[in-house]
């Protein structure tokens, strides 16, 4: 009886092995030809990366008809390794779809023959401001894909929509609603914080306080003085950095409305309050003792940051990129940078930051305009943040994630981005495109001129009087083509 059990146990331990070898052939797939065949090591290495990137289950990954993404990015400071990275990850989560990347320093003049002709990339990441105005056109033909719903749907790896993950403000700023309708067509990538900076150790020993308002900012010129440096300098061939004064400025003393009315050419503006308060800050810098450092208006952007750096001026305008821009440069000793922001007109008014953004948008005529919007939606991912700390040192405009990136960018400026997420104003300024095929270089006309404002050659009086009609000028030439 005993021995008759013992066969019974044993076929039916047979049996079991049978049937498990039988499932694990069924189980297998077609194994591949030698030449794609890789090592033991190899494939191991291809399923570990993909664990960290593929969704819990396999149906969470959304299916496309069309698998193809052409997308166009411009290769300036934070170079291009995010996105193939980026690519890279969102190819292993989707399966099947392919990416083409077309990286370029001078993007917009490259795909501005393909713009004109129509074949457009399915998704550009170029700002508005580039010079070839391959973004200005596209907005200016209503050629833009609008976004509102990419921002109004969920996140994919939060139960939060995405408009909620970004920075208070930024998607109501002309570079994401260019048509003042509250409509979504440019999306935010990174950002950059910009205002007055100033040496923190400095500031510590000697017990000064960055000023809060500009009568703070004013009364430090006697304590510059008394120790042998001027109160402010900046890039003087290159006025344009100004604006990071101006455009706080005017927010401070008239709000958003404004500094609306400073980018969008409005009648009378320069003869409003707010002008005039914020010319008085640069007509008191020209003629004010002191206030402005000897030289300034001769010095390129590294010339005058160097002075700066080396003890020659209290202040300096720049942004967030300064320090890592300024590694090598020569500097006094314990030189700390600390970030000022600028000042309020009124006490108890919050310090204002110049904050750029930089935007991605898909074209109206995307031929994937589904797989471009996933994509982007990509991009605001817990993942799409850090990559983008790590590969292009930078901070996406989006809540947290400086904190994200801390490990990935400079001490200073993560104190800038902090200081952005904890009360200091941010406000974002563009100026609005002039009718196409102006001659006029907006830009260079409202800065340019301040060269002579601080050598004293002309008066802000003088200059507001130009402007005005600049301006008129601008606005007639809009109006003639029906903007």
């Amino acid at each position: 009886m005993k021995s008759k059990i013992i066969r019974i146990i044993a076929l039916m331990c047979m049996l079991t092995l049978a049937v498990s070898l039988f499932a694990g052939c069924a189980g297998k797939k077609e194994q591949p030809s030698s030449e794609d065949t890789n090592t033991a090591e190899d494939t191991k290495q291809v399923e570990e990366q993909k664990t960290d990137v593929q969704p819990e289950k396999e149906s969470d990954a959304k299916e496309f008809e069309n698998k193809e993404l052409d997308i166009a990015i411009f290769q300036g400071a934070y170079g291009r390794e995010f996105w193939d990275a980026l690519a890279e990850k969102f190819m292993e989560k989707y399966p099947g779809t392919k990416i083409n990347i077309t990286a370029n320093p001078k993007l917009g003049d490259m795909i501005k023959p393909k713009v004109v002709a129509g074949n457009l990339p399915d998704f550009i990441y170029l700002n508005v401001d580039d010079p070839s105005g391959v973004i200005k056109g596209l907005i200016k033909d209503n050629a833009l894909m609008e976004l509102t719903d990419v921002f109004n749907s969920k996140a994919l790896d939060k139960d939060v929509p995405i408009k909620d993950l970004i920075l208070p403000g930024f998607l109501e700023t002309v570079f994401c609603t260019p048509y003042g309708d509250g409509k979504i067509y440019g999306a935010p990538y990174n950002y950059g914080v910009m205002g007055l900076w100033y040496n923190k150790n400095y500031f510590d020993e000697k017990g000064y306080k960055p000023p809060k308002t500009w009568d703070e900012f004013f009364a430090l010129n006697e304590a510059a003085k008394k120790d042998g440096r001027a109160l402010f300098t900046y890039q003087g061939i290159y006025p344009g950095y100004l604006e990071e004064i101006m455009i706080p400025a005017l927010y401070s003393a008239g709000g958003q409305d404004a500094v609306d009315a400073f980018l969008g050419y409005g009648e009378g503006f320069w003869s409003s309050e707010a002008a005039k308060m914020t010319l008085e800050i640069f007509k008191k810098i020209a003629t004010t003792d002191n206030a402005l450092m000897k030289g300034t208006v001769a010095l390129n952007h590294t010339q005058a940051q160097t002075e700066f750096m080396q003890g020659k001026a209290m202040f300096c305008v720049n942004g967030s990129w300064f320090e890592g821009e300024m590694k090598d440069a020569p500097r006094e000793e314990g030189f700390e940078f600390g970030f000022a922001g600028v000042p309020a007109f009124k006490e108890g008014d919050p310090v204002v930051a110049l904050v750029g953004i930089e935007q991605m948008y898909i074209p109206a005529k995307a031929k994937n305009p589904e797989l471009a919007k996933e994509f982007l939606k990509f991009v605001y991912t817990d993942e799409g943040i850090r990559l983008n700390g790590e590969k292009a040192k930078a901070v996406l405009a989006v809540k947290g994630a400086v904190d994200a990136v801390k490990d990935y960018i400079t001490p200073s400026a993560y104190n800038c981005y902090k200081a952005v997420e904890s009360g200091m104003q941010p406000v974002v300024g563009s100026f609005k495109p002039v009718a196409s095929g102006s001659k006029i270089n907006i830009s260079d006309e409202v800065y340019k001129p301040f060269s002579s404002i601080m050598n004293r050659q002309m008066t802000v009086e003088e200059y507001a009087e130009k402007m005005e009609k600049i301006y008129k000028q601008v606005r007639e030439e809009l109006a003639a083509q029906g903007n």
